[in-house]
């Protein structure tokens, strides 16, 4: 679900600055929520299980920079929530949150990070107990239903997208600025709507959790859905299986056929996806796309040796349910990280102080 924000920081500038003042949000703001850490932090690559929202700080890992600011007026960085909601009409009245990814915008590099969060995460959810008899604690994909139309259970414009950042925050702290909000049908259409996507699925354990054969596949919409929703393999092959859609859109909106395209198609779909983003801030990341490497785009999920599968007892659905167990206090740790830009680090980069595992795929 993240590709569609690639087609929105590109085009949606072109035709909408034209049409709105530059600094009105395209949709309702996320409430404000407090900064746990500096901005400024580091913490260590292997910090230890502490307290919740402790770290065990170190010296910070030198990286090069790019000393020049910004580039293209904007902020030196900018982290966006991107959720892919599973509801399938047109509309945003319910729907889980069936992909969750936390995007770092580095304006000054420049570079794109994406970061998947696992949806079966048993996490806390705010604003929900009053409406659920005390309980408090559901799967991550929900926070986004709770916070919808159909079960309002918070009383925010940002609904079911600002619930989900308050939750973010609150169990991994996470700082986010902006959201963006897809469904399953304006995916598909999207898709359709440039004329279809190829993957390129690479060797025989990439084809078994993908669903298809090694190789270059053409797809339309509702394949490219049916592959990003593929959970044949478990929730982290699924996210991987995200990441192939994700290249591959990039590499089609690259193309110059398509470029051209864009304005025509952020009016028709302008309606069908929420966001809080002004027309200037979307212009921003425009102009940052064209001065972007296809390498400057990483795409990474934790270290899926964190999580373990067990079951836990749910009083909404009176039953056991499958959920994904972790340490919170290492993923508040990876997260920081994240949003220092410490972690991940192209594999390029490895060195015997960066687990190698910790690199990320790259878009090429």
């Amino acid at each position: 679900m993240i590709a569609l924000s690639l087609l929105i920081v590109i085009g949606v500038y072109t035709y909408q600055y034209l049409r709105t003042a530059a600094q009105t949000p395209l949709g309702p703001s996320l409430p404000f929520i407090p900064q746990p850490l500096p901005a400024t932090w580091t913490a260590s690559p292997g910090a230890p299980p502490t307290q919740m929202g402790l770290v065990t700080l170190a010296p910070t890992i030198a990286f090069p920079t790019n000393t020049a600011g910004p580039r293209c007026n904007g902020p030196a960085l900018m982290n966006v929530l991107v959720i892919g909601a599973d509801t399938r009409g047109d509309n945003y009245t319910y729907g889980l949150g069936d992909a969750i990814r936390l995007v770092r915008v580095d304006f000054t590099t420049p570079k794109v990070t994406a970061l998947e969060f696992p949806r079966d995460l048993w996490v806390e959810i705010p604003h929900i107990s009053d409406n659920l008899d005390g309980q408090d604690h559901e799967k991550l994909n929900q926070a986004f239903l709770y916070g919808q139309p159909g079960f309002k259970y918070w009383d925010d414009p940002s609904e079911g997208s600002g619930l989900m950042a308050l939750t973010l925050n609150k169990n991994f702290g996470a700082n986010i600025d902006h959201y963006i909000t897809v469904n399953m049908r304006t995916f598909e259409h999207i898709i359709d709507a440039i004329g279809g996507i190829e993957v390129d699925i690479p060797n025989e354990e990439v084809a078994k959790t993908s669903g298809l054969s090694v190789g270059k596949h053409f797809l339309n919409g509702a394949q490219a859905l049916k592959l990003a929703r593929n959970r044949q393999g478990g929730s982290f092959e699924r996210a991987d299986n995200q990441n192939l859609v994700v290249c591959a859109v990039r590499k089609k909106l690259a193309s110059p056929q398509i470029i051209t395209q864009i304005p025509a198609l952020v009016e028709t779909f302008q309606d069908n996806i929420r966001t809080d983003f002004t027309p200037e801030q979307l212009g921003q990341l425009a102009c940052l796309a064209t001065q972007m490497p296809p390498e400057n785009i990483m795409l990474t999920s934790f270290p899926s040796d964190l999580f373990k599968q067990t079951r836990v007892y749910d009083p909404v659905f009176e039953k056991r349910i499958a959920i994904l167990q972790a340490d919170y206090t290492i993923l508040t740790d990876f997260v920081f990280r994240f949003q220092a830009g410490t972690w991940p680090v192209p594999a390029a980069e490895t060195s015997p102080i960066i687990d190698q595992e910790d690199a990320a795929t790259e878009c090429q």
